[in-house]
Parts: C-alpha cells; structure tokens; sequence
C-alpha cells in the first residue's frame, strides 16, 4: 500500500512537473493561444449549423468558419490598426510642427472661464495657468511621442505578430474541428464529479460568450458611435478619440465619459455652444444607453456580473498581463462567482449554530392545572 502511494504521489509530481515546463515553453504565444480559444468558442455555433448543412465534412466546415473569422474580425480590426497608427503619426507630426498647440487651446480655455469661477482659483491660489499650460502641453506631446515610438515598434516587431497571428488562426481550425472531442477528453482527466465536471465546461463556455459580447462588442459599438459623432462635429483626430472611447467604454460608470465629458466642456467654454451640447446629448442618450440597451440583449441579464467586479477585474488584468487582461480579469471573476455558486448549491446546509437559535419556546400549561 505504501509502494503503491508512493508511486501514485510520484506520478503526480511528474505530471505537475510535465504540465509547467509545456506552459512554460507555450507562455510566448500565450496571446495567440487565448485568443483561438475565445474564437473557437465563440463561432462554434455556426460550425455546428455548418456541419448540420454538410454532414461528416468537418474540414470545410471547419475552413469556412475560419474564413467567416478572418472576414469579420482578423481584417477589420488590421485595417483599423493601421488608420490608428496613421492618425497617432499624423497628430504626433502637427504637435512638433507647432500646428496643434495644446497651450493655446488652454489659454483659450483660461479665458474662457466666468470671471466669479477666475476670481475663486485666485483666492485659493490656483492661478499659475502659466505652469499648467507647460506641464499640459508636455504631458501631451510626450504621450503621443510614446504613442508614435510603440507604433515603429509594432512595425518592427511584425514578423512576431504575423508569426503569433498564424498560430492562433492555425489553432482556431483544429480547435473548430476537434473541439468537441478535445473537451470531452479534458473533461474526463478532471477529478470532479461527472455533473461538476459538465456544469464548469458549459459555465466556462458561456463566461467567455458573455464576456466578449456584454464587453467587447457594446465596446466597439460605442466607439464606433463617438467616433462618429467626433467627425460630425469637426473634431480634429475623431478615429484616435473613437478608439479610445473603444477601451475607455470597457470600464463600467466612468468607460465613455472620460474623453467625451472633457472636450464637451471645452466646447461649452470656448463658444461653440451647440457642439458641446450635441456632444453631451449624443454622450447621455446614445453612447451611454448603448451599453444599457444592447448588452441586455447580447448576454441576458441574469448573465451579468456587477460593475464594480468587471470595473476592478479589468484594471487588474491590464495591470498584471496587459492588453490580454482585458478578457482574463472579467472571465476570471466570472468563474469565480461560478464556482463559488456551484459550490454553495451543492454544499450541505451547515447546522444551526447554538449561538444564532431561537431559544427553545416554554411549554404552556394547560388551562386546567393548578399552579404550584
């Protein structure tokens, strides 16, 4: 018996051992990895229907859901990097060339402001506009030189990312092909019980649907949306300003607001009144409530994890693994509270404690007898 655990522990030691080294060398193309499996789990209902269309043709299937993938994801999201970093070049270009000047868009701002709100900063000292106006200008031109020096980094670095984007289209197909047997064998190496094992796989799968279309896709609507609300309205850089609404949306409550409730301000201050007040319309009734209408639909309701943990989870993500984290903190925090409901459902009911019982009721007496 003790040979016996031994081995067994052993066994298990090589198995943790073999399953680190294999991530380990796989943590390089972590991205490409992560991101086929979201594709494979997200398209499988149309290679499902696909299949059912040509029976025992997994391939095609299989290639045609690939190509459905490069067409409505893969090339979009290419050309759109490239206008990006076009757009980024260009402002970083007029920003030395001294055509965008962020200090004379401030003193224009500072002059501006009610003479009631001048003569308030004045009394509490706020009145070094001169300093704020250089720090500002600073500030933005060294951020968008950032912007620019990751952009010829990217370019750069294309090999890896054609290299990174073949392995996860590569991935994808067999994913879509041999996905369902795949699970099965994953999930029968799971020491769980056999409904546990199911209800993780099927909660797992409908986290990451939920995930991608409450956040990633009321994202990409609402950037699209200022995006396009910015270019109506003449504001220089409108494809920069919608991307970043893009990311900022995936932040719960604050998300939009931080670049449209800013520029909207400045409109109001500097004279362009009606601007400001289509920008703080189009803001409130239309980028705001497309995340309250278009999410309900996509996810469902009872779907929906609370804001603070999706707020929370995201910001962690981002800090701990970058862009990525974008995905993994909510699916992460999704399945904690998964589990966590699994676990309380099939938990026993704990006993009472003796310290939270009602105190045992006295007996009354019956009406017939006598007291002592």
């Amino acid at each position: 018996m003790r040979v016996r655990r031994l081995e067994n522990t052993s066994f298990l030691i090589v198995v943790v051992v073999v399953s680190l080294a294999l991530a380990w060398v796989v943590l390089p193309l972590f991205g490409a990895v992560l991101w086929a499996i979201i594709a494979a789990i997200l398209f499988a209902p149309l290679n499902e229907r696909l299949l059912l269309r040509m029976p025992g043709r997994r391939n095609l299937a299989a290639l045609l859901t690939l190509l459905v993938i490069m067409t409505l994801v893969i090339l979009p999201a290419i050309l759109l990097t490239a206008f990006l970093l076009q757009e980024v070049s260009g402002v970083y270009a007029l920003l030395r060339s001294g055509a965008i000047d962020p200090g004379a868009y401030f003193l224009r701002f500072q002059a501006s402001l009610p003479t009631w709100l001048s003569a308030s900063l004045e009394r509490v000292g706020l009145t070094d506009f001169e300093a704020v106006r250089a720090r500002l200008t600073a500030g933005i031109a060294a951020s968008f030189q950032d912007l620019t020096a990751r952009a010829f980094s990217i370019g750069q670095s294309a090999f890896g990312f054609i290299v990174g984007l073949g392995v996860m289209l590569y991935l994808t197909f067999f994913l879509l092909r041999d996905g369902k047997p795949l699970a099965a064998r994953i999930e029968s190496a799971i020491p769980l019980d056999p409904a546990r094992r199911a209800t993780l796989f099927v909660t797992f799968a409908a986290v990451i649907r939920a995930t991608i279309k409450g956040s990633i896709i009321v994202a990409i609507v609402q950037g699209a949306i200022g995006g396009v609300v910015f270019w109506a309205l003449g504001i220089h850089a409108a494809l920069l300003w919608g991307v970043l609404m893009g990311f900022l949306s995936l932040l719960p409550a604050v998300g939009t607001g931080l670049v449209w409730v800013p520029v909207a301000t400045y409109l109001l201050v500097t004279g362009a009144i009606w601007q400001g007040a289509v920008l703080i319309f189009c803001g409130l009734f239309v980028i705001g409530m497309v995340d309250n209408v278009l999410r309900p639909i996509l996810v469902g309701r009872d779907a929906r994890i609370p804001d603070y943990v999706v707020l929370i989870t995201t910001l962690g993500g981002l800090e701990a693994i970058g862009f990525n984290g974008l995905v993994i903190g909510p699916v992460i925090a999704a399945l904690f509270i998964a589990v966590w409901d699994m676990f309380s459902r099939s938990s026993p009911a704990p006993a009472s404690s003796p310290f939270l019982a009602s105190p045992p009721r006295r007996r009354s007496k019956p009406a017939g007898e006598a007291k002592e």
